[in-house]
């Protein structure tokens, strides 16, 4: 019986030994994407994965050598899955914060864009105006730094409603539940302003220190061949062709 203990667990330790170094040359990584969130990561009409993300997450793999999987992963799950190992990297506008960057590695930022308000035609109040604002119901996606931002600013003043995906947000708004929204500027502009009777409020609000791709702390071998690959995006104009198919100003980091 001993010895066959022994054999399974020099088993066991080959098998850890071998898919640590498979791990380490990275040849197949597993992307999280919360979708949709347009216009970074979203389904077309033909129900194919597309985006702003998706293809710079397409090119830097294929600048990586790697295979790639992408895998759909709602938001409140994203560290929690990417800790248990459901998935090895996340590329879903994750902003860079202290307190996120305790529990994972980030890459270097690869874009920045600001927070913007939106509300349906009529809304007038100042956002910035907090005795105007008081008694609003403000829509956030939860967990996001526009989440942090109205919960610290306006917390007690406003009634904050939290939202699991971005699409919830905004029937909330078109269903007047809500009377104004702040989220991600680019996802108001398309998901938002695109429909006929809602307005941008106020300023856009810069926040944080960009978006990085979130990685386990210990999987420092493949932030390092992430950091190389877009930096590499950036300089050869990969990453210019790409930001320039869905916005029409500049967000690179």
């Amino acid at each position: 019986m001993k010895k066959l203990i022994v054999a399974a667990s020099c088993a066991l330790a080959m098998t850890m030994a071998a898919g640590s170094v498979q791990a380490k040359d990275w040849k197949e990584i597993r992307l999280a994407f919360d979708v949709p969130y347009e216009p970074f990561e979203y389904k077309d009409e033909n129900g194919e994965l597309t985006g702003f993300e998706i293809e710079l997450a397409e090119a830097m793999c294929e600048e990586m050598k790697a295979d790639c999987e992408f895998v759909i992963q709602a938001w409140d799950g994203m560290i929690p899955g990417l800790v248990a190992r459901k998935f090895d990297a996340i590329m879903s506008s994750m902003s860079i914060t202290e307190e996120r960057a305790e529990r994972v590695l980030f890459s270097e930022p690869y874009y920045n864009t600001p927070g913007g308000w939106f509300a349906r035609e009529g809304f007038d109040t100042d956002v910035t105006d907090m005795a105007a604002m008081e008694g609003k119901t403000v829509g956030v996606q939860r967990g996001t730094t526009m989440d942090t931002f109205v919960t610290e600013e306006m917390g007690g003043i406003v009634s904050i409603k939290r939202y699991t995906t971005a699409d919830d947000m905004v029937l909330d708004l078109e269903g007047q539940r809500l009377d104004v929204v702040f989220l991600d500027y680019p996802v108001g502009e398309q998901t938002i302003l695109t429909k006929e009777g809602f307005i941008e409020v106020g300023e856009p609000v810069k926040l944080g220190q960009g978006v990085g791709v979130a990685m386990r702390k210990r999987d420092k071998d493949l932030a390092a061949k992430v950091n190389a690959a877009l930096k590499k995006l950036k300089k050869d104009g990969t990453y210019d062709t790409i930001m320039d198919k869905y916005f029409n100003y500049d967000i690179k980091m």
